[in-house]
């Protein structure tokens, strides 16, 4: 069978009495996480959050859904864009990096505002069980075809294949049949956007790519659920995403993991850093070093970072005097400074003045990266990290996973402590009581009656 055929079965098939209880489990997880990271999106912090407000307002009016924090009412998919990018616009938001895909940010914003759509304009209110499995069946859907691909990335893959995901979590969550989740998929496909000129750059356009298609899923719904037709062979024709924006590709993997059933949300990552997830595993081995021997900036001399050819391309980039907020965040040499010097990367540590310390320019010169023996092209680790000190001690530190991995999972504590510091960073203040009756809606995620109670509680009235 081909992973298309596969996947369509998976989608219409998939039942939450179906999914595995450490699959519902991980979703719930994902979903405060990946929420609190769209809450903070709204903050000050990320001033293009206004300016992509203000266009989707002027895309038309609409009470369908609405903007998480801020809580205007927008067209489904206008909420849906602006979702997207507030969970995207920090490098914030979780990651399956065997597929290298951010895969809740599009999905998440597209799904929880086509749910409230559902039940505004549909009179059917969406429950936390019927969101729960479009959520499993949208990030497997949009994890294997990333785990699919061989080569190296040309197009964005999180805005695409998250869109893609998407599309299938949406059908699911109407109850479609085979020819309307095809009609879905195939317009979805058709209006998929973002390539990776935007990463090299690093340009805030790279989160607008995920907004976006979060928009073009909601669209590409409402065309599709009136019968408009749609390419129906969007994967693996001769032109479809696998072998047009990917190149090169294996779907045997994803055919086994299928067959296996095994639930994608149980190898998503979080990002503990709001940073490029390729060098999550060098801050954390410098956090390491700078506590064991209490390392200060000026004390080295030296740090050399081995690793795969992709965590290269994402974050090997040159220090730039002024760089742009979304640059530093992919900058290796500007990341690895700050860990130095305040012994973390929070959501503070890009204000104008750190941007622009002479400090850390000076130490950028004393960065390098450079490649080890493993030549996966979508590998984020091993990694291994050579610091040297003005003294002539040499240290050392080697990441087989990195921390929030998998094989590294953050604990409930971990956890709670990144959704509070995101709360902390919101546009408008959340109190102790709304906190907690967020965090009890979502750790009960799969008992609520209505998605749109859990968007009521991340919306905070104007003063």
């Amino acid at each position: 069978m081909r992973l298309t055929e596969a996947l369509l079965r998976h989608v219409l098939e998939l039942r939450f009495e179906q999914l595995d209880a450490r699959a519902v489990a991980a979703t719930r997880v994902f979903a405060m996480d990946s929420l609190a990271v769209g809450i903070a999106g709204s903050g000050p912090q990320v001033p293009l959050t206004a300016v992509v407000r203000a266009s989707a307002a002027s895309y038309g009016q609409g009470a369908q859904a609405r903007a998480w924090v801020s809580g205007e009412a927008l067209p489904a998919a206008s909420a849906a864009m602006v979702n997207g990018y507030q969970v995207h616009s920090q490098e914030f938001d979780c990651v399956h990096m065997p597929a290298v895909v951010h895969p809740m940010a599009v999905i998440i914003a597209s799904l929880v505002a086509a749910a409230e759509r559902r039940g505004n304009d549909d009179g059917v209110a969406v429950d936390g069980r019927a969101l729960v499995t479009a959520l499993n069946v949208a990030v497997d859907v949009a994890t294997l075809l990333g785990i699919s691909a061989r080569a190296p990335m040309r197009f964005f893959r999180p805005a695409m294949c998250g869109a893609l995901g998407a599309a299938a979590g949406i059908a699911h969550l109407h109850g479609a049949d085979e020819a309307l989740l095809r009609r879905t998929l195939g317009l979805t496909y058709s209006h998929l956007s973002g390539t990776m000129q935007a990463h090299v750059e690093g340009s805030p356009t790279l989160a607008l790519q995920v907004a976006l298609n979060a928009r073009a899923v909601l669209s590409c719904w409402e065309l599709a659920r009136q019968g408009f037709p749609a390419p129906r062979d969007m994967l693996e024709g001769p032109f479809g995403y696998l072998p047009l924006i990917e190149g090169e590709y294996d779907t045997g993997p994803a055919l086994e993991k299928l067959a296996a059933r095994e639930p994608q949300m149980l190898e998503i990552s979080h990002k503990v850093f709001p940073t490029g997830g390729a060098a999550h595993a060098a801050q954390d081995m410098l956090m390491e070093l700078r506590q064991a021997h209490g390392l200060a900036l000026d004390q080295v001399a030296a740090i050399e970072v081995q690793a795969p050819p992709l965590v290269r391309r994402l974050v090997g980039r040159d220090y730039q005097p002024g760089m742009q907020t979304s640059y530093a965040r992919l900058c290796l040499p500007f990341l690895l400074g700050t860990v130095l010097l305040d012994g973390r990367v929070g959501l503070s540590a890009y204000s104008p003045e750190r941007l622009a310390d002479p400090r850390l320019a000076a130490f950028a010169t004393r960065v390098s990266l450079v490649g080890n023996d493993c030549d996966d092209p979508n590998a984020l680790v091993p990694q291994s990290m050579t610091v040297t000190l003005g003294d002539g001690r040499v240290l050392r530190a080697h990441r087989d996973a990195a921390i929030g991995s998998p094989q590294r999972p953050l604990s409930r504590g971990q956890q709670l402590d990144k959704f509070h510091h995101c709360l902390d960073h919101a546009a408008r203040p959340y109190d102790a009581s709304r906190r907690n009756d967020l965090l009890s809606h979502l750790d009960h995620l799969q008992d609520i009656d209505d998605v749109r109670t859990l968007v009521d509680l991340m919306i905070v009235p104007s003063a």
